[in-house]
Formats: C-alpha cells, structure tokens, sequence
C-alpha cells in the first residue's frame, strides 16, 4: 500500500513509518525537518502548506496525520494553522489524489473538560468545552476529519494518550530534566490514576486502524496501555529510569491551578528568545491533568481495531532504563576520546 504518514520527525510519526517499511508499504513522510527514513520517499514541507501537501499526496491511497502544533501555550492561529487547516489540505488532497483510508491522529484532550476524565469508550469531541488552544483545534480537526468519512474514502480518528518511550523530548525528557533540577513537584498527592502509552502500542494502533479503516470507519478509539497507574508513580518510574531523584514535593491542586493561569498570563508578555524551544513550568491545562484521573474502557477499541498492547508500562520503563544507560556510556566514551 502506499501510504503518507505527515510528522514522522517525531517520535510516534517515525515509528509509524517505521513499522509500514517493515511490512513492504511504500511511505512517504511529510514534515518540515528530515526524519531521515531509508526507504520512504520525503517531502519537506508544512501540513498548511498546499504545495507541499499536494506534493506528498500525489499517488497515495492512504494517510496516517500525526503532524499537530502541540504545546501548552502559543498564538492560537498557530493552533489554527496547523491543526485545522492543515487537515483540510491533508483531507482534500488525500480525496482529490484518490486516497480511500484516512487515519486522523487526535488527543482523549478533545473530550476533557476540566475534571476526571474515566470513559467507556472515546467520549465526544467537544471544541467549546476542551481546554486550551490545542485540545480545542485537534477537537475542530477531529471533527472534520470524522466528518469527511463516506463511501470510498473511510476516516479513522485514534486519540493516543500520553504517549512515550525512549527518544521521547515533549514529555518524558521534560520530567527528567525538571525533576534533575528539583523544579518537579506533584499536584496534590499524585494518587489519581492516569493511563499512558508506550509508543510502540501506539504505532501498532495507527497501524491497525489503517488496516481496519474500512470496517471501523466514522468512529474515534482511544488507545492506552490498559494499565492505569498513579501519576506519582509513573513520573517516580520515568526519573528513576534516567538515574534522577523523582520529585519530592507537592503543591495543592488549586494553588497549581492559580500559579498556572498567572504563569500563562506572563510567558505571553515574555520575549520570544526566553520562551523559543520550551514550555511554561505549569498551565492550567497541565494542573488539571496532573491532578484528576484519566483513564479508559479499551474493549470496543481492541474488538474494531484488532488490536491489543503488547509492550507493558513495566517492560516499557525497563527499556527506558536501557536507552537512558546507552545514552550516558555513549556520553562517557565520546568525553574520553576527547
């Protein structure tokens, strides 16, 4: 088959991309940095640009769309840009190209308002009441996207949650490095339990959800480990994987959830050299989410994707372990060979 995969610069894209190669597709990747794939054909280029999207669609019968804006904070055009309007150009050029399967990357966020949030099954995407520019546009696309499905062109949304493993620099690098700092503290007690995903579950998922489009089309599927644990625990595991101290203090709920709304408030007064490359330390998204449970009945997704995790939270820190140990003795011999 042959089939476009956009982001594949990142972490979960690159290992998508990565399995279809494996099995024989022809892949093609669009992003705006090289991913470096042997073997797929690249395109280099943005999803809101419509000479770079109908370059990379151009004789493709598939699509995998991973590539978003995600981030905590920003201009929320820029949420617009990309994750709108950039699935609109993906969605018109896949059909006008001839594409009949469309996997939506989207987020369990487009269907958090605030609290706990413990489904059944996916829950709907709502743009009103998601929280912050991000959850509210990867909403809008999912939409869209679900909207678009019909005869001869079957659309998939997937909402990966919390996606991580080795390599990882938007989540799992961030909590080592806040917490080597000691700027790494938990809201609340750190009880609630919170469901993620290592990335190869996540990149089988997608895989599947291809595969299955014509059967499971028009629906979104949340796709987790299946294996809620306290977000203590997870962030403790992910620190002592890296060899750092986890975090040691803790600040309330609703004091976290203030000191994120003043602290958004003020990165946007900040110059763009301060702000350029991270993240604020707290949001109230991030307050929120660190603070109230997130996890999700998997069986209707595993029954329509015939899919099922098959690398464990446990077998996935243990691998984290071993990247974090390859990295340092790799840093080791290249200062001794200086």
């Amino acid at each position: 088959m042959k089939v476009l995969v956009t982001g594949a610069s990142g972490m979960l894209g690159r290992a998508v991309a990565t399995s279809l190669l494996a099995r024989g597709d022809e892949v093609t990747v669009l992003q705006r940095s090289s991913a470096g794939l042997p073997g797929a054909r690249e395109v280099l280029g943005s999803v809101d640009d419509p000479d770079a999207v109908e370059i990379a669609c151009t004789g493709q019968e598939a699509v995998i769309h991973l590539a978003a804006k995600v981030s905590f904070t920003g201009p929320a055009e820029d949420f617009q840009r990309i994750n709108i309007r950039g699935t609109w150009l993906l969605l018109d050029g896949a059909r006008r190209a001839g594409a009949t399967r469309f996997v939506q990357v989207s987020s369990p966020s487009v269907a958090h308002t605030g609290g706990s949030l413990v489904c059944q099954g996916a829950g709907p995407a709502d743009p009103l009441l998601a929280r912050g520019s991000y959850a509210r546009t990867k909403a809008v696309a999912e939409l869209e996207a679900l909207g678009a499905d019909g005869p001869g062109f079957a659309v998939v949304a997937v909402r990966p949650h919390i996606v991580w493993g080795p390599g990882d620099t938007q989540l799992v690098q961030r909590v080592v490095d806040r917490a080597a700092a000691g700027r790494l503290p938990l809201i609340g007690s750190g009880a609630p339990l919170v469901d993620t995903t290592y990335v190869d579950n996540a990149a089988a998922a997608l895989v599947a959800a291809l595969d299955r489009a014509e059967d499971a089309h028009g629906e979104a599927f949340v796709v987790t480990n299946g294996e809620p644990r306290p977000v203590r625990d997870i962030m403790c595991a992910w620190c002592r994987a890296a060899g750092v101290r986890p975090p040691a203090w803790s600040v309330p709920p609703r004091a976290a959830r203030l000191a994120g709304a003043v602290v958004e408030a003020a990165w946007t007064l900040l110059p763009e050299q301060v702000t350029a490359g991270d993240e604020p330390p707290m949001t109230r998204f991030l307050a929120e989410q660190l603070s109230t449970a997130h996890w999700f009945d998997l069986r209707r997704t595993r029954e329509a994707l015939s899919w099922a995790p098959e690398v464990s939270f446990d077998d996935g820190v243990a691998r984290l372990a071993d990247f974090y140990a390859q990295r340092a003795g790799t840093a080791v011999a290249t200062d001794a060979a200086r």
